[in-house]
């Protein structure tokens, strides 16, 4: 009799084993569609949302995985460095995309995050793997993987090196557009699309949102097992800050509408159960010039040329005479690293006094060395007390200093995601290991940051 009980109590357990297992496999999506908004912002998506319909940001914010204190685990960030660290899971410090632009130290020269002798435009100045490189070596090249963005910084570090294509507006023709370095297939996408549309392209939202979905259908994405990768990136961003309510407003609603049809296009194409959509924003808005003193409130003019050239000549009477200082780019200086080695000087001599004599300087928090690459950033970063302005009269180069939280989200929905709000603060570089982990592929190789959830 207990042989016999045992024997039933086992087939039990075993069947219910069954049951759950076959409940907790929840398939890997046919495609995921990676959206980042430039300069989204938390504060104005709540602010607008009464003007809402039911199917962009609502939906979103009702039915998706809502992570409403994200952030970026480094700063200063702009467009390129935040599309390049929601790609690869990881910061500048590896990536090595600080900036959308940095000093070559060969010309000392300003050069573009994308630049290619060979291609004109790609990605090889990526230093990492992104979530796209890494779906495309588990599929052994099978999965099909775009990107597209108005701008080539965007739709290139979105898209990583691995990818079919990337496209993005030409903004001399008003043309779609991509770079030789990408599939003939990404090419001939282009002109077809570029043929039907003979006017050109305005490179807004619907824009973008429109060559999104042409590229899901017409590249057979999401059709088969095989998962697929598409990183679309929109924009939230201002152009004038003396209407900025109404503008934003006009801005945020027209969005709205944009991600209802870019979700539901793509849901028809592919079956809603099928996709999942990841938005988030790239943390940053760009800051509008103020005139502080017409209030009364402290501020000033940091030159930053003036000051290279001081500390030149500080480390001249120090050291002899010769050029330390090579140049100096945005609020970053770039010293000369081989005089400095021929010259038999501790590198860590001159930097202590590069830091007394700069942090005596006017207008001067803060100078600390530079924790990215030396190759792709300057030696010493100066930071301003808030409300100064830095201008380079050599480039003619404005860069306004202002230390403010923008709130932001990392908003999950589709394919089995379940609806949830979540307060713990989140960092964007989780969301590569996040897609990684729902489509069970590795994640970049510079990522060591945990899957959200």
């Amino acid at each position: 009799m207990n042989r016999y009980l045992s024997t039933i109590i086992l087939l039990t357990l075993l069947g219910n084993m069954t049951e759950m297992s076959a409940q907790s496999l929840q398939p890997a999506p046919r495609l995921v569609v990676n959206i980042a908004v430039d300069q989204l912002r938390t504060d104005y998506i709540e602010h607008f949302a009464p003007l809402y319909g039911e199917e962009g940001f609502k939906r979103l914010l009702q039915k998706g995985c809502v992570y409403e204190a994200a952030s970026y685990p480094f700063s200063p960030v702009d467009r390129a460095s935040a599309i390049a660290s929601i790609a690869t899971g990881t910061t500048p410090h590896y990536n090595n995309i600080v900036a959308t632009q940095w000093v070559d130290r060969n010309t000392l020269r300003p050069v573009f995050c994308t630049d290619d002798n060979t291609h004109g435009v790609s990605p090889q100045k990526i230093a990492t793997t992104t979530v796209g490189d890494e779906l495309k070596i588990s599929t052994k090249g099978a999965a099909i993987v775009y990107s597209v963005a108005q701008e080539k910084d965007a739709a290139v570090l979105s898209a990583g090196h691995a990818a079919d294509g990337a496209f993005w507006v030409n903004d001399k023709s008003n043309l779609w557009t991509t770079s030789s370095y990408y599939s003939k297939g990404a090419q001939a996408l282009v002109r077809t699309y570029n043929n039907a549309s003979a006017r050109g392209t305005t490179g807004d939202n619907d824009a973008v949102a429109d060559m999104s979905v042409a590229c899901v259908k017409q590249m057979g994405m999401g059709r088969d097992n095989i998962t697929d990768m598409l990183s679309v990136t929109l924009s939230a961003k201002g152009t004038d800050a003396t209407v900025w309510q109404s503008e934003m407003e006009i801005i945020y609603v027209k969005l709205d509408r944009t991600l209802a049809s870019l979700i539901k296009r793509i849901e028809e194409n592919v079956g809603s159960d099928k996709v999942m959509f990841v938005l988030t924003s790239t943390g940053y808005t760009d800051e509008q010039q103020v005139d502080y003193q017409r209030f009364r409130i402290p501020s000033g003019t940091f030159y930053i040329n003036r000051t290279a050239n001081l500390l030149n000549m500080y480390l001249g009477a120090i050291y002899g005479q010769a050029k330390y200082v090579e140049t100096c780019f945005h609020n970053q200086i770039y010293l000369d690293r081989k005089l400095i080695e021929q010259r038999h000087i501790s590198f860590t001599d001159v930097i202590t006094r590069s830091k007394e004599l700069l942090g005596m300087t006017a207008g001067v928090r803060n100078v600390t060395t530079s924790p990215y690459n030396p190759a792709v950033s300057g030696d010493l970063i100066i930071e301003t007390a808030p409300g100064w302005q830095i201008i380079n009269e050599d480039s003619h180069e404005n860069y306004f200093s202002r230390a403010a939280f923008i709130p932001f989200p990392i908003i999950l929905y589709g394919a089995g995601v379940k609806a949830e709000r979540i307060t713990t603060p989140a960092t964007v570089d989780r969301i590569a290991p996040t897609i990684a982990k729902a489509i069970r592929i590795r994640a970049p190789n510079a990522c060591s940051s945990a899957p959200l959830q």
